[in-house]
């Protein structure tokens, strides 16, 4: 079935951003809301500590389960938001570029944002999303 999701790309604004700047859902369309996707194990202990792409490939893994246990997938996300614990730019930019890797050719809109803790004991990231699918 085809995405209900439709990336728009402005040609006004810069190209540099790594993602579309808006998205669109029909009407008929049902949302998602997934929490924030946070990097732990099965039997809850926090996945590479102190490592911020290892973190940012167990959310994504973690993520993606999350959809698929709501009938979604990478490709119907509209919009995330990636919240890294770190006051250092290239922090955030080591966990974007595993996340935006995971995305390939579907670069929802997304923020890229710096936080000061997050809520897990040793947890450098999360990634929150929204998703749109067809029933």
């Amino acid at each position: 079935m085809p995405s209900a999701v439709t990336l728009i790309r402005s040609s006004t604004l810069s190209s540099v951003a790594e993602y579309a700047y808006a998205a669109t859902a029909p009407a008929d369309a049902r949302l998602i809301f997934l929490a924030g996707a946070c990097p732990l194990n099965a039997d809850g202990s926090t996945a590479a500590v102190g490592d911020y792409a290892g973190q940012a490939a167990k959310v994504m893994e973690n993520l993606r389960v999350a959809l698929n246990d709501a009938g979604a997938d990478l490709t119907d996300v509209i919009y995330t938001r990636v919240l890294v614990a770190s006051t250092r730019q290239e922090d955030l930019v080591e966990a974007w570029e595993v996340v935006r890797g995971e995305f390939g050719d579907h670069d929802a809109p997304s923020t890229l944002s710096g936080v000061t803790v997050l809520g897990y004991d040793d947890q450098l990231v999360e990634v929150e999303a929204v998703a749109a699918v067809r029933d």
